[in-house]
C-alpha cells in the first residue's frame, strides 16, 4: 500500500515535468521559426531579384515587410493572448505563418511575395509575446523561469543560424520557392508539439485597451517605416519626416492614454523603475548589435571577399553556435551571480570583439576572424537572453504577457535599427569613400561616374570590372563595414555602463517587482494561502471552527478558551497560543 501511495505522486510529478519540457520545446520551435524566416529570406534575395527582376527599392521591402508587421503588432498581440488565451493566440500565429509561407512559395510576382511577408509578420507577432508569456505562466519559480527564458532566447539564435544554411542548401538544389516551404514545415511540427502539451493561460479580469492598442501600433509602425525607408530615401525626405512626426505624436498620445485607463495594455509606470527601463534599453541594444554585426558581416563576405550565401553561412556558424551554447548556460550563471555581471561583462566583451572586427580587411585570413566571432557569440549569449529574462522576472507572473510584449517590442525595434541605421550608414560611407578610392587606384576620371552609379544601384554589369576598379570598390565597401562596426562598439560600451549602474542584480527581490492591479470584480483572484508564521500566531478560534471535544483537531491542539477570555503564559502574559499542557 505504501508503494502505491508513493508511486502515484511520483508518476504525477514525472508527467508534469514531461509536459513542461514539451511546452518549452514547442515555444522554442515557434520563436526559432520567426527568426529563421528573417535570415532565410535575406539569403534568398539575390535569387528573388534575378527571377522576379525586383528593383532595389522594392527588394528591401521583402524582408522589411515582415519586420514592420512584427514590430508594430507584437505589443497588441500580447494583450490578445492575455484576453483570449495565450496558447490559442500562439497556435493561431503558427497557422498564419504557415499560410504566409505557402503563399510566398506559390508567388509569381514581387507584390505577392511582399503580401505573403505581411501575412507571416502577423503570425510572428502573435507567436513571440505569447510563447514567452506561456513560459512565464508555466514556470512560476523565478530561478527556473530565468533558465527556461534563456533557452527561449537562445532559440532565436538557432533560427538565425539555421536560416542561411538552410537557404543555401535549398538554393543549391532548388529555387527560392523552397526556402519559404521550410517555414510551413517547421510550423506544422510546432503545432504537433504545442497543441497536446502546452497549457492554456490568460489574465483574468483584463479588458482590451482599444485606444492603447491602436496608438501603440501606429507609433511603432511609423517609427519602423521611418527607419527602413529613411535608409533608402534619406531621413529628411518628406514621407520619412511625416512618419517621424506620426511616431512622435502617437508616442505622446499613447503615454497619456495609458496613464488614464484603469487596465492599460502597457503600464507605462513600469518605466518609472530605473532598472526596468535599463533592461528594455539593453534588450534593444543587444539585438541592434547582434543583427547589425550579422548584416555587416554578410555584406563584407558578399561584396569584398565575393563568397556565396552557403560559404558565408559556414563562416558565421561559430558566431551563432557559440551564442546558442552560451545562452543556454547563462541561466545557471544568473541563478548564482544575478543579472548585473552577465549583462555588463557580455556588453564589454562584445564591444572588444567588434573592435577587433573593425581591423578585418580584404586580405585577412579566416583564421584571424573566427576567434572574434566566437568571442562575440559568447558575449551576445550573455546579454540577449538575460535581458529578456530580467524583464519578465521584474513583474508579477500575471503580468507576464505585458512584460513579454514590451521586451519583444524593444528587441524588434533594436533589430530594425541594426539593419536600417547601420545599413544606411554603410551605404552613405561607401558612396562618400568610393570617389577617393577610385582616384587612389588610378581609375580614369571619365570612368568614375558610371562606376559610382552602378555601385549605388547595385548593378554588377555584364563584364567583370578591371583590377583597379574591383580593388577600389572592395576598399570602399570595407570602409563602410568598418564604420558600421565602430558604431556598434560605441553603443555596446554605453550599454555596459548602463547595465553596471542601473540594472538591479535580482529584480524579483528588489523594487522592480510591481504588484498587479486590482482584479476585475467579476473575476477575483484566489486568495494566497497563509504563511506558517500566520498560522502559528493566529488565534485558535480561527483555526478550529468546530470546537467540539470530539473534533480531531481539538484533541491534538486543545480547545480554544471561551469567548472573551485569553490564555496566560507561565510568565503571566496573555497569549493566543495554547499552553504546553494542552498538548497530548
Amino acid at each position: 500500500m505504501a508503494d502505491i501511495r508513493t508511486a502515484q505522486p511520483r508518476a504525477v510529478a514525472q508527467a508534469m515535468r514531461r509536459r513542461e519540457l514539451l511546452t518549452l520545446v514547442a515555444m522554442c520551435l515557434g520563436v526559432m521559426m520567426t527568426f529563421l524566416l528573417i535570415t532565410a529570406t535575406i539569403s534568398a534575395l539575390s535569387a528573388l531579384q534575378a527571377d522576379l527582376h525586383v528593383s532595389p527599392g522594392a527588394l528591401i521591402w521583402i524582408p522589411s515587410a515582415y519586420t514592420l508587421v512584427v514590430a508594430s503588432l507584437v505589443l497588441s498581440a500580447g494583450t490578445l493572448g492575455n484576453l483570449y488565451g495565450r496558447k490559442r493566440m500562439f497556435c493561431v500565429g503558427v497557422v498564419v505563418m504557415i499560410a504566409g509561407g505557402l503563399l510566398a512559395a506559390s508567388a509569381g510576382t514581387t507584390a505577392t511575395v511582399i503580401i505573403a511577408q505581411l501575412v507571416s509578420g502577423l503570425g510572428g507577432a502573435l507567436i513571440l509575446p505569447n510563447s514567452l508569456a506561456i513560459l512565464g505562466a508555466t514556470f512560476t519559480d523565478p530561478h527556473r523561469r530565468t533558465e527556461v527564458i534563456t533557452a527561449w532566447a537562445a532559440s532565436s539564435g538557432v533560427g538565425l543560424a539555421i536560416g542561411p544554411l538552410l537557404a543555401g542548401v535549398l538554393l543549391d538544389h532548388s529555387d527560392w520557392h523552397a526556402v519559404f516551404v521550410s517555414t510551413a514545415v517547421l510550423g506544422v511540427i510546432t503545432l504537433l508539439v504545442a497543441v497536446p502539451f502546452a497549457a492554456e493561460s490568460l489574465a483574468l479580469g483584463e479588458r482590451l485597451d482599444v485606444a492603447g492598442a491602436l496608438l501603440g501600433t501606429v507609433t511603432i509602425a511609423g517609427l519602423v517605416y521611418a527607419l527602413i525607408q529613411g535608409g533608402q530615401d534619406g531621413y529628411t525626405a518628406a514621407p520619412v519626416v511625416a512618419a517621424w512626426i506620426l511616431a512622435a505624436t502617437g508616442a505622446v498620445a499613447f503615454v497619456l492614454v495609458e496613464l488614464r485607463v484603469t487596465e492599460p495594455m502597457l503600464d507605462v509606470r513600469l518605466f518609472a523603475s530605473r532598472s526596468f527601463s535599463a533592461v528594455m534599453t539593453i534588450a534593444a541594444v543587444s539585438l541592434f548589435g547582434f543583427t547589425g554585426v550579422a548584416v555587416l558581416t554578410v555584406m563584407f563576405y558578399n561584396n569584398v571577399q565575393h563568397l556565396n550565401a552557403l560559404d558565408t553561412s559556414w563562416r558565421m556558424l561559430p558566431l551563432f553556435g557559440v551564442y546558442v551554447v552560451t545562452a543556454f548556460l547563462t541561466g545557471r550563471v544568473i541563478r548564482r551571480a544575478g543579472f548585473k555581471a552577465p549583462l555588463t561583462v557580455g556588453l564589454l566583451l562584445g564591444a572588444l570583439a567588434v573592435l577587433g572586427l573593425t581591423r578585418v580587411g580584404q586580405g585577412t585570413p579566416y583564421s584571424q576572424v573566427w576567434p572574434l566571432f566566437v568571442l562575440f557569440g559568447a558575449a551576445s549569449g550573455l546579454v540577449i537572453a538575460p535581458s529578456t529574462a530580467a524583464a519578465l522576472v521584474s513583474v508579477a507572473p500575471e503580468r507576464a504577457g505585458m512584460a513579454s510584449g514590451a521586451v519583444n517590442t524593444a528587441r524588434q525595434v533594436g533589430s530594425v535599427m541594426g539593419t536600417a541605421l547601420l545599413g544606411s550608414l554603410f551605404t552613405a560611407r561607401v558612396s562618400a569613400d568610393l570617389p577617393h578610392q577610385l582616384a587612389a587606384h588610378g581609375v580614369p576620371v571619365t570612368a568614375r561616374a558610371p562606376i559610382e552609379a552602378a555601385v549605388a544601384s547595385g548593378s554588377t554589369g555584364t563584364r567583370p570590372p578591371a583590377a583597379q576598379v574591383r580593388a577600389a570598390v572592395e576598399d570602399a565597401f570595407t570602409s563602410g563595414v568598418q564604420t558600421g562596426l565602430a558604431v556598434v562598439v560605441a553603443v555596446f560600451f554605453a550599454g555596459a555602463v548602463l547595465a553596471l549602474t542601473a540594472v538591479h542584480n535580482r529584480p524579483h527581490q528588489n523594487g522592480t517587482h510591481r504588484a498587479a492591479p486590482a482584479p476585475h470584480p467579476g473575476h477575483p483572484l484566489p486568495r494566497p494561502p497563509p504563511s506558517r508564521r500566520a498560522l502559528r500566531d493566529a488565534p485558535r478560534r480561527h483555526l478550529l471552527p468546530n470546537t467540539s471535544p470530539d473534533h480531531p483537531l481539538t484533541k491534538v491542539m486543545g480547545a480554544p478558551p471561551p469567548r472573551g477570555q485569553r490564555r496566560l503564559r507561565p510568565d503571566g502574559r496573555s497569549s493566543p497560543r495554547p499552553p504546553p499542557s494542552a498538548a497530548p
